[in-house]
């Protein structure tokens, strides 16, 4: 695309950092750059016409780890690992709130509630016998305990007797957060340029020539935060990880109400408004979902339906009413990885899933590198 002198000189030219990624990090980034910098000039460039990847299509979870995932976790992390992993998700959660406002993302305190189904005792039994060492663990994150028993009051189907709640975990309004967020990002006087892919990137002594599938620019300073995407634009190993969900049409008297973890957090639903909103089955085909494409598939979607109808809506019809899917970023650790790639390029990316709790943190310790 051959850009007039007016566009150029406008939106791409003197640019001090460029972010590529229009995401819960990205955006924060920008924001925390603008305050570091109050003159500088910034630009966000979006391969979507909305946020893509995953800051835009989860399941709103304000979320910390059920307790089987923090059991899991520490097979592979020393405890202090673990318990600095849900600090920082809590922390996390707290600055979103602090940034953006309870109302203006529809946050409510619910509690998160993990299901076992029946043929799950042993994790079950297991569960319950090291919720008093993870309480302990957990302590000095939360000031009380981070689990505990709640009767299976909402009638599920084929699951143990009770759940394992966080009384702490909440759940928000993902279309009215990034709305708000977006707004905060382009009120603080940085531009959003969608519909822009960035296919690379050369630097040189003091700039970074980008390079997108319409235009080629210079910025002195570029992020990258496209998660998901990642790979698709530096060496780090973050693996792309697709998580297809639905929604239900509206459901009369749904009494539901709450986030709830199933089969190891591999299934997740909750209640909005009058209806459910279910996602998960990666553990049903790995590789197929370990993919940047957008899609759904009938073997996870006829597994969500059938947990929809036999566990937790078995006595109650129901419609579904949209299916989509998100990209989440992916690795071996569940740490993200935020550093300097080179002199003038950064990067914030591998959330793994916990996007809307870390999110905000990461973005301003993408900006803070450059300080």
């Amino acid at each position: 695309m051959n850009l007039s002198y007016w566009e150029y000189k406008t939106w791409l030219s003197n640019i001090d950092f460029t972010i590529v990624g229009s995401g819960i990090v990205g955006l924060n980034c920008a924001l925390y750059l603008k305050k570091l910098f109050p003159k500088a000039k910034i630009l966000i460039l979006e391969r979507g016409h909305l946020p893509q990847g995953a800051s835009t299509k989860n399941a709103g979870f304000a979320c910390f780890g059920s307790i089987s995932e923090v059991l899991s976790d520490l097979k592979k992390h020393s405890e202090e690992e673990v318990r600095q992993l849900v600090l920082k998700r809590w922390e996390g959660i707290q600055l979103l709130r602090e940034n953006l406002g309870d109302e203006q993302m529809d946050y409510q305190n619910n509690g998160g509630h993990e299901i076992f189904l029946k043929e799950q005792a042993d994790l079950y039994e297991d569960c319950l016998d090291k919720m008093n060492k993870i309480n302990s663990l957990l302590k000095p994150v939360f000031g009380a305990d981070a689990y505990v028993m709640h009767p299976n009051s909402f009638k599920f189907k084929g699951v143990q007797k009770n759940y394992i709640t966080n009384p702490f975990e909440g759940q928000i309004n993902t279309g009215s957060m990034m709305k708000t967020l977006l707004a905060k990002v382009q009120n603080s006087g940085v531009t959003i340029l969608n519909a822009i892919a960035v296919d690379g990137y050369q630097e040189n002594m003091d700039h970074v020539v980008v390079k997108t599938d319409q235009f080629e620019f210079k910025t002195n300073k570029l992020f990258i935060a496209t998660n998901g995407f990642a790979s698709q634009l530096i060496g780090e190993t973050v693996k792309p990880a697709r998580a297809q969900v639905l929604i239900t049409k509206p459901i009369e008297n749904l009494s539901l109400k709450g986030t709830f973890h199933l089969d190891e957090g591999y299934y997740y639903f909750r209640n909005i408004e009058n209806r459910i909103l279910l996602g998960g089955g990666r553990n049903l085909d790995f590789k197929g979902e370990e993919t940047s494409s957008f899609g759904e598939t009938t073997l996870i979607q006829n597994r969500l339906e059938d947990i929809l109808r036999t566990i937790i809506l078995p006595d109650t019809p129901f419609g579904i009413d949209l299916r989509w899917s998100g990209i989440m970023g992916m690795g071996n650790q569940k740490k993200p990885i935020v550093k300097q790639l080179a002199n003038n390029v950064f990067c914030g990316v591998r959330m793994g899933g916990m996007g809307i709790a870390i999110g905000s943190l990461v973005g301003r310790e993408l900006a803070n590198l450059v300080k």
